[in-house]
């Protein structure tokens, strides 16, 4: 059932001659999924979609723009920020006495045109145009602040495939439409400018939604006509060169090799039909991460310190824990890179090999073949490694090769899912892993979590109030001579205040003490209070070190850190 706004669209475009009431019945069937009947109306070929605009435009008493004519003075398309106008599907279109006259492509939002006045600060004077010109528009006239989108030798797709797909059908012919590469190019473009992690599309109702997450935060930056939703897919799908553009029930995933300029990205995508279409999430696979340094990680010089001598010593295992998204795989390349010499042989095994390092040995897992973590394992030790690192230990059959490569002689870097270091231990054993062997191969265990760090640009001195001193526990010996800082906001950031993540970490190292303890099986709290009475900071106490050296505010800290407040 179509609703009350599209049965009175239907009756416009019958009164206007733009389609007829059997043409009308006729779309009603051939709707799919949650298709606007002027989307059905579209792809079926029976109007075209400017037409619909400018039937709409006379029925409301409104201006029809044909933007293609359009080319405003810069300092106007300046006064709308380029979130805004893909937001809300508008364009600026001129300037007079105040009023600010814009182009919009759904004119049955009146809730949108009434808000835009408060969202833009003028007063606003709306007139229509088809949401396909308002799209192109933007593109061409936001151009310089994407990184020139126009200039399309400067993105390559090293992985993209011809597009042939016979299923794809016209999704399939559409994807491979200049209009269609150029927004697909700018959404990449634009998420690499803005330093985001990954890139969400998602299908709504209505819409086609587009999300950045920069510094661990998602933000919207775009909703597109719903119309555009399987091109879009289809022309992602293309870029990978090993997606299926006709398989929409089923989830995929895939790469897509790029270079920007002179940079070479990579991107993990993958897809997933939702009762709206299918969503796709694109990871940006931040290559620079291989030569970050252990500064670079976030470690302040004592607990660096720690850290170095730690990842050299010959034998044993090192875990890094925390949830997923907390930047322990960063942590185990950065270790590689530190301990990458032509006298060691570095041999990994990870599902799925992220990143390339030049010097090591890398094995992707691929169970649908066999090749498991702990079959993986099983061969490599044969390859008379010297270090082993392995993304993940999940099972007791690898937590038992592991465990005993590190008592032979090798050293071992791997991952485990717990909110702190000493639940490291309960988790062994949890998978199976006997209490004895645990405490004869593990030499240390390190939590970590990110926070976003304060923006270099317009970070500002500032003090703690009462709650945020009282939630992390603070006297006033603990303030003196420290640098706090407070967020403000700028261009650099996004208006956020933070540009950047750094992690915070707790080291817990395995004396003969905890080993006993381990042995003896006491209790996670038991070993936490040993731990602490070893040296060990929590991951709140180091991120209130960060605080108080003005690398990041409090209240992020007490956000990331809600779960460690004792």
């Amino acid at each position: 059932m179509y609703s009350a706004e599209e049965n009175y669209l239907a009756t416009i475009l019958v009164e206007g001659e733009i389609v007829t009431e059997a043409q009308v019945e006729d779309a009603k069937g051939q709707r799919k999924g949650t298709e606007s009947l002027a989307e059905t109306l579209i792809r079926t070929g029976q109007a075209k979609e400017v037409d619909i605009a400018r039937c709409c435009a006379v029925t409301y008493g409104m201006d029809f723009v044909e933007l293609t004519h359009v080319t405003p003075a810069k300092e106007i398309v300046d006064m709308v920020k380029l979130e805004d106008a893909r937001r809300y599907g508008m364009v600026p279109i001129g300037f007079d006495q105040n009023r600010l006259e814009i182009a919009i492509g759904d004119p049955f939002d009146t809730d949108t045109i009434d808000s835009l006045n408060h969202v833009l600060g003028y007063d606003v004077n709306a007139s229509i145009s088809s949401p396909e010109q308002i799209n192109d528009a933007i593109g061409r006239w936001y151009d310089e602040a994407i990184g020139g989108a126009d200039a399309d030798t400067d993105l390559v797709v090293l992985s993209e495939s011809s597009g042939g797909d016979s299923g794809g059908g016209d999704a399939g012919a559409a994807a491979n439409d200049a209009p269609v590469i150029k927004l697909v190019g700018q959404i990449l473009k634009e998420s690499f400018n803005a330093g985001a992690s990954d890139i969400h599309i998602e299908p709504l109702e209505k819409s086609v939604r587009v999300r950045y997450r920069i510094d661990g935060v998602l933000h919207e930056v775009a909703n597109h006509p719903r119309n555009l939703l399987s091109s879009i897919i289809a022309r992602i799908k293309i870029m990978t060169g090993a997606m299926s553009i006709a398989e929409k029930r089923l989830p995929q995933d895939a790469r897509i090799q790029l270079r920007l300029g002179d940079k070479d990205l990579d991107l993990r995508v993958s897809t997933i039909p939702t009762n709206h279409g299918e969503s796709v999430v694109m990871r940006v696979l931040d290559k620079t991460a291989l030569n970050l340094g252990l500064v670079q990680l976030g470690f302040l010089s004592d607990d660096q310190a720690t850290f170095e001598q730690l990842i050299t010593l010959p034998d044993g295992i090192l875990l890094v824990t925390g949830p997923t998204g907390s930047g322990k795989t960063t942590t185990l390349y950065a270790c590689l890179n530190y301990i990458n010499k032509p006298d060691r042989k570095i041999i990994t095994v990870e599902d799925p090999v992220e990143y390339q390092m030049s010097g090591i040995n890398q094995v992707m897992v691929k169970e649908d073949v066999g090749m498991t973590f702990a079959a993986a394992l099983r061969s490599i030790l044969r390859q008379a490694p010297n270090i082993i690192m392995i993304g993940e230990i999940r099972d007791l059959e690898t937590a038992s090769i592991a465990i005993n490569a590190s008592l032979t002689g090798h050293l071992v870097f791997s991952t485990l899912h717990t909110n702190d270091a000493p639940s490291a231990v309960a988790r062994m054993a949890d998978i199976g892993v006997k209490r004895f062997l645990i405490a004869s191969a593990v030499r240390a265990i390190i939590a970590q979590r990110l926070i976003r760090k304060l923006c270099p640009e317009c970070k500002t001195p500032g003090e703690l109030n009462e709650r945020e001193i009282k939630a992390l526990g603070l006297d006033a010996a603990q303030m003196n001579d420290s640098t706090i800082m407070t967020p403000d906001g700028c261009v650099k950031c996004r208006a956020t205040g933070y540009k950047g993540r750094a992690g915070i970490f707790e080291i817990f190292q395995i004396d003969d003490e905890v080993r006993h303890m381990v042995n003896e099986n006491l209790s996670t709290p038991q070993l936490r209070r040993q731990a602490r009475e070893i040296g060990m900071r929590t991951l709140r106490e180091d991120g209130i070190r960060k605080v108080l050296n003005g690398m990041t505010s409090a209240s992020e800290i007490i956000h990331v850190t809600m779960s460690d407040a004792s």
